[in-house]
């Protein structure tokens, strides 16, 4: 009885934190919350996918079967890819109550894929595995949040062998519990991912159930275990709002300082980044033998939203700086470094 009783109020604390994440909608307008919140039971991604990115883009919807189960997936290719090009890959992982249509749309990644040429994968989660369609990172015990990784990491493995992609230049990025599942991507395999971006994301190894997610997430959580050593874990570059009432802003630092500790990297002077009228960002780099490490990106005023995203949607503020520039531009200096 006692631990029907304390499910059922952890199961309600949840439900009360996804109410947060959808009133901090709000700015987005009545209509987009609406619609981030409400969706439908049975949901066709290619017809959804089409609004997108630009009128020229190349976006079409997939599945891939693998031993981990099966993985739902949008894929965005820019205009005039050539057989014998080899481009750059970005993993995209959606938050809450969100789809793969969903972030491309907020994130406004196709965009700059255009006239970056890279491609962009987004994943997406199904509602029977999470009511929600949040990531499951958490649930590390029973290995369910295993087993999505690798789901993930067919869909990578599949589109390597059929699509024009470099194999050494592939970033993952996440927002929220997207954000999450990337760092656990990228510790899986950190000899696949050359940057990691987490957009208000939890420290790897800080959850292991639902009751210590939402411990984590509202930032009274901070034992995290270290990192595993010996590995070469790619760069990392966390985004975080100060006025985050999903993820308590002090989750980005301690995800930043798990990081560094692991590759011995030191903290360097923090500085203040503004564009014009947007929210301004204190910037803090943590270096290893001369290489920025992990950046750590603390945004003021920022709530639990895409930085710098589309208006009109949901979990999206075009006041904050510009997130998907910060992770294309953050990536392309590690596959530089590859040359």
């Amino acid at each position: 009885m006692t631990k029907r009783i304390s499910r059922a109020l952890w199961g309600s604390s949840f439900k009360r934190i996804l109410g947060t994440m959808a009133r901090t909608a709000t700015r987005a307008g009545a209509r987009a919350v609406t619609k981030a919140l409400a969706l439908p039971k049975t949901r066709k991604p290619a017809k959804a996918a089409k609004p997108a990115s630009s009128k020229n883009s190349n976006w079409a919807a997939g599945i891939t079967v693998g031993v981990a189960g099966a993985r739902r997936y949008c894929l965005y290719r820019p205009p005039g890819v050539r057989r014998t090009e080899r481009l750059p890959l970005m993993v995209m992982l959606h938050g809450c109550l969100q789809d793969a249509t969903a972030l491309a749309a907020t994130s406004k990644m196709n965009r700059l894929a255009a006239s970056k040429r890279f491609l962009v994968l987004y994943p997406e989660q199904d509602k029977i595995s999470n009511g929600n369609a949040c990531w499951n990172w958490y649930e590390t015990r029973l290995g369910k949040a295993q087993r999505e990784a690798r789901s993930i990491d067919a869909v990578i493995d599949q589109l390597c062998q059929s699509q024009p992609i470099d194999p050494q230049r592939i970033a993952v990025a996440g927002l929220s519990a997207g954000a999450s599942m990337a760092a656990l991507l990228a510790l899986s395999h950190p000899e696949r991912f050359k940057a990691l971006a987490m957009h208000s994301g939890i420290a790897t190894g800080l959850a292991h159930s639902s009751a210590s997610a939402v411990m984590a997430m509202r930032g009274r959580k901070q034992d995290a275990a270290p990192l595993p050593t010996g590995l070469m874990l790619p760069a990392l570059l966390v985004i975080q709002g100060s006025q985050d009432r999903v993820v308590a802003p002090a989750n980005a630092v301690l995800i930043a300082r798990q990081w560094a500790a692991q590759s011995g990297a030191r903290v360097g002077q923090t500085r203040i980044v503004q564009r014009g009228t947007r929210y301004p960002a204190t910037v803090t780099d943590f270096r290893s033998k001369g290489q920025v490490v992990v950046s750590l990106c603390e945004i003021t005023g920022l709530d639990h939203a895409w930085s710098g995203g589309a208006a009109g949607h949901a979990y999206s503020d075009p006041k904050g700086p510009d997130a998907s520039g910060m992770i294309w531009a953050f990536a392309s200096k590690q596959f530089a470094r590859l040359t």
